[in-house]
């Protein structure tokens, strides 16, 4: 297992490997603090996706390097969310979605997968399987990211599925860390929902 993983770097750029485990680091740092509500979820977060954005640039994968642009994007929308104060004084709490934004998300599901493959298309880049992939769990990530810069509990069941896909399709590519960051994650989601739905009862 351990040479699955170191085999995959004998020819990458100490400066890539040096990226990709700050990349690491800071993602799975960025979920334990999205379990607990903290703010500082987006900057960390944002210091990872910037990252992987690059490192993806270079490997060749634009669906995910779009994935990442995305949640660089959405990292500052939900910073502003998490910390703008409503009525009296209050910070965004952590509920469900309703109706309305269900309906919000499953058309940007729909969205995310149209326009990810139209870039696969606009830059004549021939798709493999594994991109269907990709663009299958780019429509969960945009939908999650956006419900989590909500506090929207739905978020951590789709980072889930996403995380528990992308785990062996990173693998797969020689992305050793990047693989064992999402199987990590997966287990973090499953935490975190549990956690805000203990929260959402107690409410």
């Amino acid at each position: 297992m351990l040479d699955f993983f170191l085999d995959a770097y004998q020819d990458t750029p100490q400066y890539q490997i040096i990226l990709e485990f700050i990349a690491f680091v800071c993602g799975i740092w960025s979920v334990l603090l999205a379990r607990k509500e903290n703010i500082l979820v987006y900057p960390i977060g944002l210091i990872a996706t910037v990252i992987t954005m690059f490192l993806l640039f270079v490997a060749g994968y634009l669906g995910d390097m779009l994935i990442n642009a995305y949640f660089s994007v959405m990292s500052i929308y939900g910073w502003y969310k998490w910390s703008a104060k409503g009525r009296a004084g209050a910070v965004l709490p952590i509920s469900r979605t309703n109706r309305k934004e269900k309906i919000v998300g499953f058309l940007l599901f729909g969205l995310t997968i149209a326009v990810v493959y139209a870039v696969y298309a606009v830059f004549d880049y021939k798709i493999h399987w594994d991109n269907y992939i990709d663009i299958f769990t780019s429509g969960l990530f945009f939908t999650g990211m956006w419900f989590m810069a909500n506090k929207k509990i739905e978020n951590w069941t789709l980072w889930i599925v996403g995380d528990a896909i992308a785990a062996p399709l990173y693998g797969y590519r020689g992305l050793g860390m990047l693989s064992l960051q999402y199987l990590i994650f997966t287990g973090l989601a499953v935490v975190a929902y549990l956690e805000w739905k203990k929260i959402i009862k107690s409410e």
